[in-house]
């Protein structure tokens, strides 16, 4: 456990390398016991910038921890009806212990009708409705990666969560719905009073003012002011932004859903972007990984 400090950064990077050798010596012991260490496969249609880069870091992670992992790039073309179909061949592969299929898809396929087709016992996503419904009711399955990611580096940091009023902001169903059930649980980090706040919210300011725990998610970059902040309260930024900057090298910078140089000093802890949430995401689906073959 890391010990919280006034104005803490909660560390992505930092906790998830330390569960990421949990895990790895973790693959070992399954490689010993079984032949094979955990497999996971990744699908990625059509050649997105965003999704190939975020594919190639879930390859480039699983290959940290001793996984084995396997890309499955398919053309943009590829109709619904012959994705359904390598989708189900990934269902029926003993040798895979789960895969996830790279969002957004295409305009022509339907992401829902793939979602469903995928076996819940191989959703290391946490997007299939069995998984969501298993969340909801607090029986066993797969997390969705991003809150499942929060949670643990709540957990890392030792953040106090019970009797405290968590908002989130943004009701997707990938961060900010799931997000505010798990913090609404009967666990730890969990048992907090939760408001859900969205674009049609009246007077959002107030309601984030009440915050003790604010988590962003609402995909606007710098949308969280200083003045939406209470003193001491808990931050966690899930956006990530490429903002154009003519001082830099690469000709952008990264940005949050969050002020961070007028929020941070108010806050007892903040997530850094990058380097806060993004790599929670990726460990939380190698534990997903090791979760389904561990089944």
């Amino acid at each position: 456990m890391s010990v919280l400090t006034s104005h803490q950064l909660l560390d992505g990077k930092r906790a998830s390398d330390a569960i990421r050798r949990e895990i790895a010596a973790k693959a070992l012991e399954v490689k010993a016991a079984r032949g094979r260490p955990p497999h996971l496969a990744a699908v990625l249609v059509g050649s997105d910038g965003a999704s190939q880069t975020y594919v190639e870091s879930k390859v480039k992670a699983c290959d940290g921890v001793g996984f084995r992992s396997t890309l499955i790039r398919l053309p943009e073309t590829i109709s619904e009806e012959e994705l359904l179909s390598r989708v189900k061949q990934l269902n029926k592969d003993k040798e895979l212990d789960g895969f996830i299929v790279q969002l957004p898809l295409p305009s022509h396929i339907d992401a829902d009708r793939i979602t469903l087709a995928i076996d819940p016992a191989k959703d290391v996503d946490g997007f299939h409705p069995v998984n969501v419904g298993n969340m909801v009711l607090g029986l066993p399955g797969f997390l969705p990666a991003t809150p499942s990611g929060i949670c643990e580096l709540l957990r890392h940091y030792s953040i106090a969560t019970v009797g405290k009023h968590c908002v989130v902001v943004g009701r997707s169903n990938i961060v900010g719905t799931p997000m505010s059930i798990l913090m609404g649980r009967n666990a730890y980090p969990g048992n907090c009073t939760v408001t859900l706040a969205h674009s049609r919210t009246v007077d959002l300011p107030a309601i984030t003012r009440q915050a003790d725990i604010l988590i962003v998610a609402i995909g606007k970059p710098g949308f969280i002011t200083a003045d939406m902040v209470k003193e001491g309260a808990v931050v966690v930024d899930v956006g990530i932004h490429r903002i154009p900057d003519a001082t830099r090298k690469s000709g952008f910078r990264l940005m949050g859903d969050v002020q961070f140089d007028a929020v941070a000093p108010k806050c007892s802890a903040i997530t850094p972007v990058p380097g806060g949430v993004g790599p929670m995401t990726i460990t939380s689906l190698l534990l997903n990984t090791l979760k389904a073959c561990l089944l």
